[in-house]
């Protein structure tokens, strides 16, 4: 039997990539524009946009979860 927490990780892996998936679909061109931008922008800035996209989902979870 899965744990209610391995099923919450699968439900929003599910909506990641539906998300993803739209934005290819929606916006192609857009979305190739933003990766040819995220190779030239420098390492330490894209770390500090993960590090603080991270943060702000695990708040954001802890948040609903309460």
């Amino acid at each position: 039997m899965r744990s209610i927490a391995f099923a919450d990780f699968l439900i929003g892996l599910g909506i990641l990539f539906v998300l993803e998936g739209l934005m290819f679909a929606a916006v192609p061109a857009w979305l190739k524009r933003a990766m040819k931008s995220a190779l030239v922008t420098p390492d330490n800035i894209l770390r500090a946009a993960g590090i603080g996209s991270a943060v702000a989902g695990l708040i954001l979870i802890w948040v609903v979860r309460r």
